[in-house]
């Protein structure tokens, strides 16, 4: 591109103003990306990406502020100016609720996560700080700090740590950090004798359930990351960094890695992983050095996860029709099924499982909501489940094998979380700590589990959080929020951030559409590949019975949507324009057609039986080219909408909602504002601190209110 072209990009170069709908938003004029024709042909079809110039990927190394082609950084830069000057007008209220958020958030502290050997591992945020510290005591002993977070942030632009944890033996203290913003970690060791702390592996480690202690505390197993950024490799490494093996390398692009230890410390476990495989490698505690060994070997349709209880294994498997999970007995020599523990019940997924000496704790869902139940050795079972309309319990991990209690969180939309130590043997809880919120009573507030029905009569749930003094008089405007995608679930927690926003009079809604979990996974293969578009007229139909019921009104919905969820909110502003006060789309995956049709993208491979492959099947093409948000863009008075994107993200990158955002400005037909928002320091995640995520928020928050 020359360099007027380059020129087309910045405001000044329009000779005439944007139309405004009305005083809500200021008279500039938006930057005009230029309409470049660029044929791609395709499976005998074709089609043209105007934007495609907008991609950048440098030849080696991360893509940074320095290596952008002239032309991307000027779109960048013309794109925030503008962002920045529409958004202008919302200073104030940005921070009068970026105020609220924190003073309900001053006194914000996490309770213990682990306890073992008579030690006690914190970590905690002080009053008034974004980073947290990391401490260990003893009983009745002084806190030793660890990590502060703060510490190792001073001079970053960019600052996430991840994967906190002591060795078996507590003689050593490990975490990932990321100061770069594209996911791919250094990982440092803490020796607990001396106080120093080394960087042991300096770069490209995967932070996310990619490091582990070895039983013996003499090792540190961990997950490299490829030039693709793919978890490929599994080292280990001894932990004064000096020796470094190859365990096992993945040669299958589409399979994903994670490493863990086993619950009573008899294996370190390699799971391999795809949407519709997985395989399992072990490796003894009595041989670190050996190489792992398969459990059962990989198969499509058949996936699984591997732990130890009860001198045995076991196996949580949807193998053999048990596609909500069933749990197996295996001989941890043979690895030969032994028994069945919980057969397969449709309809109650397994999620997850923690076992102790004295029982197996599992959560599961029934009727979309977590329940926890304690299966003892003789086979008997206690089931904890609580009464609240909507609730999200968390098991905790790395929880003491020995230990005669589990600790779960548990929290809702209006119950801030609390920390509960739950006996195995008699059930009988104990709150051990609360989540401090300043000023906040929960009488004040009302959840509702309510069923809206989607075009195909499938009751898709949605939970609303309401001030309890709110009428139902469909005055009241809406945020609503949704993900539906790779069978994560979008469970009701609680939110700081949504209690600002419901305080000043909105009302806030999580719409559990098709493509997460929450039903099983039939619900998830209801929104998947050729099912996908349920997931958005599933979102749309939640919409359109929250205004028929009074809760709210069509126009005065804001749809809010995350990454995946961002596809959803995208296809559903397509799809019905005018239903929609607002769009805010974070770090979306929009330009669905050309990102799966790049087979060197680190993701593609692996999520290929999710979306289908429009490289190898025409099915797959046509499907996804009449759902993705940026091919369906049409002449259509378009709600206001606002993107955000992080320059580093090698998720979704910048350009998708950059092309979507160009398109969306080219078609609409209403003269409201679109916007591209593009953090230049990170990638799919901003950095981890409390304020920068308020500040997000107070953001999305005020423009909302400024749509509605």
């Amino acid at each position: 591109m020359g360099s007027a072209a380059v020129a087309a990009l910045l405001p000044e170069s329009r000779s005439i103003w944007a139309k405004a709908p009305d005083s809500r938003w200021p008279r500039v004029a938006p930057p005009l990306s230029p309409r470049i024709s660029h044929v791609i042909a395709q499976l005998g079809r074709q089609r043209d990406d105007p934007y495609s110039w907008m991609k950048f990927i440098p030849a080696e190394g991360e893509r940074t502020r320095g290596n952008l082609p002239e032309a991307v950084a000027a779109m960048l830069k013309a794109e925030n100016d503008y962002a920045d000057a529409i958004l202008a007008p919302l200073a104030d209220e940005r921070q009068r609720l970026l105020d609220a958020m924190l003073a309900r958030s001053s006194s914000e502290i996490a309770a213990p996560a682990f306890e073992k050997d008579g030690w006690r591992y914190e970590s905690a945020k002080p009053s008034g700080a974004a980073h947290a510290i990391h401490t260990r005591r003893q009983k009745d002993g002084e806190a030793e700090q660890l990590v502060d977070e703060a510490a190792r942030a001073a001079g970053q632009s960019y600052f996430r740590s991840t994967g906190h944890q002591p060795s078996p033996d507590h003689r050593y203290f490990a975490w990932a950090e990321d100061v770069i913003g594209n996911d791919r970690h250094r990982i440092c060791i803490r020796d607990n004798q001396s106080g120093e702390v080394r960087i042991v592996v300096g770069k490209d480690a995967y932070g996310y359930g990619g490091l582990v202690f070895a039983p013996s505390s003499r090792w540190l197993f961990w997950i490299w990351r490829d030039a693709h950024n793919r978890p490929t490799r599994l080292y280990r490494t001894s932990v004064d960094g000096k020796t470094t093996d190859l365990v096992y390398e993945e040669k299958d692009p589409a399979i994903f890695m994670q490493v863990k230890r086993t619950a009573a410390d008899g294996f370190v476990a390699l799971t391999l992983a795809g949407p519709e495989t997985a395989e399992v490698r072990l490796i003894s505690a009595a041989d670190e050095t050996a190489e792992p060994a398969v459990v059962w070997p990989r198969k499509v349709g058949a996936r699984y996860e591997i732990d130890e209880w009860n001198g045995g294994l076991v196996a949580l498997t949807d193998g053999d029709g048990a596609f909500d999970m069933a749990l197996l007995r295996l001989d941890p020599a043979s690895f030969r099924t032994l028994a069945t523990l919980v057969p397969h019940r449709a309809g109650t997924p397994i999620l997850q499982l923690q076992p102790f000496a004295a029982a197996l704790v599992r959560l599961e869902r029934v009727d979309g909501l977590h329940r926890l139940v304690v299966l003892h050795a003789d086979g008997s079972e206690r089931e904890i489940a609580f009464d609240d309309p909507a609730y999200s319990i968390e098991l905790l991990p790395e929880q003491d094998y020995r230990a005669a209690s589990v600790m779960i969180v548990h929290q809702s939309p209006k119950s801030p979380r609390r920390w509960i130590r739950i006996d195995l043997a008699s059930g009988r809880q104990v709150v051990v700590q609360q989540q401090a919120v300043a000023g906040f009573d929960p009488d004040d507030y009302v959840v509702e589990r309510l069923f809206a029905p989607a075009p195909d009569g499938e009751m898709v749930p949605v939970t609303l959080l309401s001030r309890r003094d709110a009428p139902k008089d469909g005055k009241a405007p809406l945020l609503q929020y949704g993900y539906g995608a790779y069978g994560i679930p979008s469970d009701p927690e609680f939110s700081v951030p949504a209690l600002a926003l419901v305080d000043r009079g909105w009302r806030y809604a999580i719409a559990h559409v098709r493509g997460g979990s929450e039903k099983g996974r039939r619900w998830f293969l209801g929104g998947r590949k050729f099912t996908k578009r349920n997931s958005f007229t599933d979102f749309i139909a939640c919409a359109e019975f929250l205004a028929a019921k009074g809760y709210t009104t069509r126009g005065k919905v804001v749809a809010y949507g995350l990454s995946a969820g961002g596809l959803l909110v995208g296809a559903s502003m397509n799809i019905a324009p005018t239903l929609w006060g607002g769009v805010i789309a974070q770090v979306p995956f929009v330009d669905m057609l050309n990102t799966m049709s790049d087979g060197a993208h680190p993701l593609v491979p692996l999520f290929r039986p999710d979306w289908g492959d429009p490289l190898a099947d025409p099915t797959a093409y046509d499907y996804i080219a009449s759902i993705s948000p940026y091919e369906n863009v049409r002449a259509a008075p378009y709600p206001p909408l606002l993107c955000t994107a992080g320059l580093k993200d090698d998720r979704v990158a910048y350009w998708e909602p950059a092309k979507l955002v160009a398109e969306v400005r080219h078609r609409s037909t209403s003269g409201n504002p679109a916007l591209l928002a593009t953090d230049m320091d990170s990638g799919h995640q901003g950095s981890a601190d409390l304020k920068s995520e308020y500040r997000q928020k107070a953001l999305f928050w005020a423009f909302a209110m400024r749509c509605i």
